[in-house]
C-alpha cells in the first residue's frame, strides 16, 4: 500500500505541491521513511530534530545519525537540545506531554522564522489506533475517538493511512537504515503497553482489526461533521456575543433541546470545559457560581451563562491616574478631557463637571466593596452594589465597569451615572468635559 503514497499525496494532499516543507525527523523508522519519500518526490524540504536528552548516549547518537542522513541527502537540518525533565517538572507535565509541547513550539518557531508552509510528522495508522485506545480507556467524547487528524493547521501527517508494518516493508525494500529507540520496548508507558500487549492480541482475535478500525474512524469523522453542523445551528440560537468580547448563553433555550447534556458538552468543550456534570449543575446553580478552564471562565448569572476569556479579565486593583495637564487616556478606556466654556450636549458618554471641585490627579479604577455615590436626580447616597443590582448588572458587567474618581469620591460611573456633588452650578467658573470614546 505504501507504494501508493505518491497517489495519496496527489489526491488528498494537493496543497503540498510547490510549498516549503519542514519534516520532523527523530531518526526512527517512520520519520526516515517520510523524509526519504519527500526527498525522492523532489519537494522543497528541510529537517528538524529534537534531542530531548532523555536516553543519555542514545539521544546523542540519534542526533549524529540524522545529521549524517541530512548531509547524505543534501538537506538543511535544524537541531536543538532540550532540558525536557526540568521543563516537565516546572510545568507539572508528564515527560511525554512536555516533549510534545517543546517539539511543536520549536517547529512552529522555525517555520515562522524561515517561511516553511507546512510541518510534516510521521504519524501512521498504528499511532492513531494507540491514541484511540488510550482516549477510550480514559473516557472521551467523539473528538477523542476520531483520532489524529491528517491535517491540523500547518501540521500535516502524510503517512497516517499506512500501518507500521507497511512502512517497515517499504524501508527494507529500499535498504533504508534507521535508529531504534530502546524506550519503545518498555511497557511502563501506557502507549507502549497497548502497542506490545493489547494490539497484537486484538489482531490475533480479529485479523482485519486494523482495517475495521480505520473504517470506524471514518464513520466517526462523518458523524462529527453532522454534530458540528448541529452545534453551529444551536450556537446561533442560544449564544450572543456581548460588547466586551464575552458570550451570553440563554439557559432556557439550551434546556429546551432533547439531550441537552450532550449539547452542553459540545458547546463548551472547545473552551476547555470537559466535565459534563459540572456544567449541567451550573445551569441550575446559584447566580454568581463559576467554573474555570485553563483559558476561560463560565459564570451563572440569573437566566444566562456568561463565558469570558480569562486573559480579558481586568484586575480590580488596576488604577490609572489623570493629571491636570492631560487631554486624554487611551487605556484601559479611551477618555477625552477638555476645558469648555458651555454645555453643548447631554449624552451618556459625556460628563460636564465643575473643575474647582476636582482634586487632581483623578483616578480611573474598578469598583470596590463599600463604594457609594450620590446619584444625580436622587437625594442622599447609594451603595454601588445596590445600583448594580437595580440596573441588573451581571457579574461581568460589574467587573468591566470603570469609575472616574476624585480622591475617594466617585465622580462618574463612566458611561452610566454621575455624582451629584460635582454637577455644574451657577457658581461654576471652569467646566471640564469628559467624553467616553
Amino acid at each position: 500500500m505504501l507504494g501508493n503514497i505518491e497517489k495519496h499525496i496527489a489526491e488528498n494532499l494537493p496543497f503540498l505541491k510547490d510549498t516549503k516543507l519542514l519534516i520532523a525527523i527523530s531518526g526512527g523508522l517512520d520519520s526516515v521513511v517520510l523524509a526519504n519519500l519527500f526527498h525522492k518526490l523532489d519537494f522543497s524540504i528541510a529537517f528538524a530534530h529534537c534531542n530531548f536528552q532523555l536516553r543519555g548516549e542514545e539521544s546523542e547518537e540519534d542526533e549524529v545519525f540524522v545529521k549524517a542522513f541530512a548531509k547524505k541527502l543534501n538537506v538543511e537540518i535544524y537541531t536543538k537540545k532540550f532540558n525536557t525533565e526540568t521543563y516537565a517538572n516546572a510545568q507539572k507535565k508528564s515527560i511525554q506531554m512536555a516533549a510534545r509541547s517543546l517539539r511543536y513550539e520549536w517547529f512552529q518557531t522555525i517555520a515562522k522564522a524561515n517561511v516553511y508552509d507546512y510541518i510534516l510528522t510521521a504519524h501512521h495508522t498504528d499511532d492513531a489506533l494507540e491514541t484511540f485506545l488510550i482516549n477510550l480507556s480514559r473516557g472521551t467524547g467523539i473528538d477523542g475517538l476520531t483520532g489524529i487528524p491528517e491535517r491540523n493547521g500547518n501540521i500535516v501527517r502524510p503517512l497516517l493511512p499506512f500501518t507500521r508494518s507497511e512502512i517497515k516493508q517499504h524501508a527494507e525494500t529500499n535498504n533504508l537504515l534507521w535508529r531504534e529507540d530502546s524506550s519503545n520496548a518498555s511497557t511502563k508507558y501506557l502507549r507502549n503497553k497497548i502497542r506490545h500487549d493489547i494490539m497484537p492480541l486484538l489482531r490475533e482475535l480479529h485479523p482485519t482489526f486494523t482495517e475495521n478500525f480505520q473504517l470506524t474512524q471514518e464513520h466517526l469523522r462523518e458523524s462529527k461533521i453532522i454534530i458540528n453542523k448541529s452545534i453551529k445551528k444551536l450556537r446561533k440560537k442560544v449564544v450572543e456575543k456581548v460588547a466586551d468580547g464575552s458570550y451570553k448563553i440563554e439557559i432556557k433555550k439550551l434546556q429546551k433541546h432533547a439531550n441537552s447534556k450532550a449539547y452542553v458538552y459540545e458547546l463548551f468543550r472547545k473552551y476547555g470545559f470537559t466535565e459534563w456534570n459540572d456544567i449541567v449543575s451550573l445551569l441550575a446553580g446559584q447566580s454568581g457560581k463559576q467554573l474555570f478552564s485553563t483559558t476561560y471562565r463560565l459564570i451563572k448569572d440569573r437566566d444566562h451563562l456568561l463565558l469570558q476569556n480569562r486573559n480579558n479579565t481586568k484586575k480590580n486593583g488596576e488604577v490609572i491616574q489623570i493629571n491636570d495637564s492631560e487631554a486624554s487616556i487611551q487605556t484601559p478606556i479611551r477618555l477625552h478631557i477638555e476645558e469648555v466654556t458651555h454645555v453643548t450636549d447631554r449624552e451618556k458618554n459625556v460628563l460636564y463637571v465643575d473643575k474647582e471641585l476636582l482634586k487632581f490627579p483623578l483616578i480611573v479604577r474598578k469598583w470596590q466593596n463599600g463604594d457609594y455615590f450620590y446619584p444625580v436626580g436622587m437625594k442622599g447616597k447609594k451603595k454601588l452594589s445596590k445600583y448594580f443590582k437595580d440596573e441588573k448588572y451581571s457579574l461581568l458587567d460589574k467587573e468591566n465597569q470603570w469609575l472616574l474618581c476624585s480622591e475617594e469620591n466617585i465622580i462618574w460611573i463612566i458611561g452610566k451615572r454621575s455624582d451629584n456633588r460635582y454637577k455644574l452650578t451657577q457658581q461654576t467658573n471652569t467646566i471640564i468635559k469628559f467624553t467616553l470614546q
